[in-house]
């Protein structure tokens, strides 16, 4: 009875909340607001003082001020993260994106190029960008490798929207499974799970300890106003903290949602379209870690506005609880119940069915390079650790090791992570996140992944064979399914 009460929807509760107040005093809690804006955004330090001269004028005119400083920096993404923070504002005053009024550009078809693109995740595909392994076997077939965005012409919504035929994507589950359902046709080539739920967090000092003292409180859940993308985050948010108020007997009517609509549209903006040759270089241009334009609620957590926000259990959280600002009330990652840790998750493998049907041979190079690195990945997790600390949100290279010890870095499509999937879909669908349904045993393409293995088997067994015999042993001829 308590898991049907708590899939009650958001939809339809979310709360109304006035403007803020214009021309209030500066205090020490404007100070802190300031200081907040400023902390983790280390270019700005030079701007500091041109901010202070601010103290007593309007919160507003501040945010614009470091609005337009990010802006000017080609920061378009902080700039609407942090926007969606500062304070609940109506929706319908906010800047919505459509295809109607967006241009979305890519380059010309060529088959002698594949593009690969990732979240700051982990996968096998996150390892391999520092390691170059798959770039190198496409390399002896002719192929350019590279990073979608290493292209000025292709602006950032193929990573969404998956609209570049010979674009491989891995990273999380939600964007492809609302592509799948509602944009375009692809493929599900393989899955990595991961143990990241999500935690409730709260202030530090307030008197919130169990989700229960959560009755009649704020917790704030983000909306991005382009309509072109998934919104993944709002989803996870979303389905966290449903996880974790029906984990305690609780639903959304005993608590009171308050969204935070931002514009989310710097996808194409000409500041944003650099060329990067590695992902790694977006991160390393910022300090990811700290830069509060990836935690968007965290500010209005600590100003006041809400009670309490979601997180990504371990990632975001660790980052977060070192602030000595913010504490966990809750853990899903404690719960013997996999479904309940789904959280933008298991990192999804996907191509487009033009290239499944046109070139499966570019994706089975592609997926022994995935299964070579996960293999090197699950004998050297320490090595593997350092390498992901450059692209994902654990503390450092060791929580980094702590949180992949017992992942499995090799692509799979087991049982197991096909129901999380499903899982996946179906809340998307209950929740209005995506308009049609679809089957995911006949999305998944186990063959490329069966393929690769023994191309990889064969291709060992000759090694070997070389090495040990007179002459090179007949192939070993697999004709049936591995597995």
């Amino acid at each position: 009875m308590a898991r049907a009460k708590a899939r009650t929807g958001i939809k339809g509760r979310i709360a109304k909340k006035k403007e803020p107040i214009k021309g209030r005093k500066a205090d020490s809690s404007l100070r802190q607001q300031i200081v907040e804006l400023v902390t983790g955004q280390s270019h700005l330090q030079e701007d500091i003082g041109e901010v202070a001269g601010l103290v007593k004028k309007d919160l507003s005119e501040i945010a614009d001020l470091v609005a337009a400083k990010l802006a000017a920096r080609g920061r378009a993404t902080a700039a609407s993260a942090g926007q969606a923070a500062t304070a609940p504002v109506d929706a319908k005053k906010v800047k919505v994106t459509t295809l109607e009024n967006t241009k979305l550009n890519v380059v010309p078809l060529n088959w002698k190029e594949v593009y690969f693109t990732n979240c700051p995740m982990v996968s096998a595909n996150n390892i391999d960008q520092e390691l170059g392994w798959c770039k190198q076997d496409f390399k002896t077939k002719g192929i350019d490798y590279s990073y979608f965005r290493s292209r000025r012409e292709n602006d950032w919504y193929p990573h969404y929207i998956h609209n570049l035929d010979n674009l491989i994507r891995f990273g999380g589950l939600f964007p492809p499974i609302q592509v799948h359902a509602d944009i375009r046709r692809t493929r599900l080539l393989g899955t990595t799970w991961v143990y990241e739920g999500g935690c409730m967090a709260v202030r530090i000092d307030d008197p919130i300890y169990r989700m229960k003292d959560l009755k009649g409180k704020k917790i704030g859940l983000s909306k991005s106003m382009n309509q072109i993308k998934n919104d993944w985050w709002r989803i996870q948010e979303h389905m966290g903290i449903e996880h974790m108020l029906m984990l305690n007997d609780m639903t959304v009517d005993d608590v009171e949602i308050v969204e935070f609509p931002y514009a989310d549209d710097w996808y194409n903006d000409p500041k944003m379209l650099a060329p990067l040759i590695n992902p790694t270089d977006l991160w390393a241009a910022r300090d990811h870690k700290h830069d509060l334009a990836f935690r968007p609620l965290e500010t209005a957590l600590l100003k006041g506005t809400v009670d309490a926000i979601y997180t990504q259990s371990k990632v975001f959280q660790h980052i977060q609880e070192d602030t000595g600002r913010i504490r966990m009330i809750e853990d899903l990652t404690r719960y013997p119940d996999y479904l309940m840790n789904i959280a933008n998750t298991p990192a999804v493998i996907t191509c487009t069915d033009v290239m499944a049907e046109k070139h499966p041979e570019l994706v089975v190079i592609y997926m022994k390079a995935m299964i070579k690195v996960g293999r090197w990945a699950n004998a050297n997790k320490q090595a593997a650790a350092a390498l992901l600390d450059h692209q994902t949100y654990y503390r450092d290279p060791e929580d980094t090791y702590q949180g992949i010890k017992h992942v499995d870095m090799v692509p799979v499509l087991s049982p197991m992570n096909l129901k999380c999937v499903e899982y996946g879909k179906n809340f998307m669908l209950k929740h209005g996140y995506m308009k049609n349904d679809f089957d995911v045993n006949e999305w998944a393409a186990p063959e490329f992944l069966e393929q690769a293995a023994k191309e990889l088997l064969e291709e060992e067994w000759a090694r070997i064979t070389t090495s040990k015999l007179p002459t090179t042993a007949a192939p070993l001829g697999i004709g049936k399914r591995l597995g």
